[in-house]
């Protein structure tokens, strides 16, 4: 059964925290160049790997007593909100062409450039912590990866728009907030059960 409310949670953190990553960019520049369909493909198939790696990570950390995962978690978040109050923004990254537009090679190369920038970045940690947090897989990783995807939706077909709208010190500074929240209310929970 899954949780409305755990998969909303989870996709506002992750998707806020995703919206100023650099993978965020990379989307936007790989839709400039190429079909958005087939882009958005392979990028989708890597999201929904790496999310699954993270739920099954968090997955595992249930099997801990609860008190020991709270305060890890809480200790994570925290680290989390750190990480992303002291990054600096960043600048496209330069992404190699495919020497043609077939879906494989587009979808490929999108596959493959998420696959890499992403493993171990800060959201799939974040995804293996609300997994443990919240003992729900399903519902912990449908709220990743409808984050993770929209966050690539968004920097694919119109990321340039939106970055001129809203500033990305502010998304940063709102999805560290929320880690932060989470984090001390984990250390509570930790202290308190």
């Amino acid at each position: 059964m899954i949780s409305f409310t755990v998969t909303a949670v989870v996709f506002g953190v992750v998707f806020l925290a995703e919206l100023p990553d650099k993978t965020a960019l990379a989307g936007l520049v790989l839709g400039t160049r190429y079909r958005a369909s087939y882009v958005f493909a392979g990028v989708a198939a890597a999201f929904a790997l790496h999310v699954a790696l993270a739920v099954a990570a968090g997955s595992v950390l249930t099997l801990l007593p609860q008190q020991i995962v709270h305060a890890l978690t809480g200790v994570l978040f925290l680290g989390g909100a750190a990480v992303l109050l002291m990054k600096k923004d960043e600048d496209e990254e330069e992404i190699r062409r495919p020497e043609n537009q077939s879906f494989w090679k587009v979808a490929g190369a999108g596959f493959m450039l998420i696959l890499v920038a992403e493993f171990g970045d800060l959201t799939q940690i974040m995804t293996a912590n609300l997994a443990a947090r919240y003992d729900d897989p399903l519902s912990v990783g449908l709220g990743a990866v409808l984050a993770l995807w929209a966050v690539a939706g968004l920097g694919i077909v119109g990321g340039k728009a939106l970055m001129k709208r809203v500033p990305l010190r502010l998304i940063t500074k709102v999805a560290a907030l929320l880690m932060l929240a989470l984090g001390v209310w984990s250390l509570w929970e930790a202290v308190a059960g």
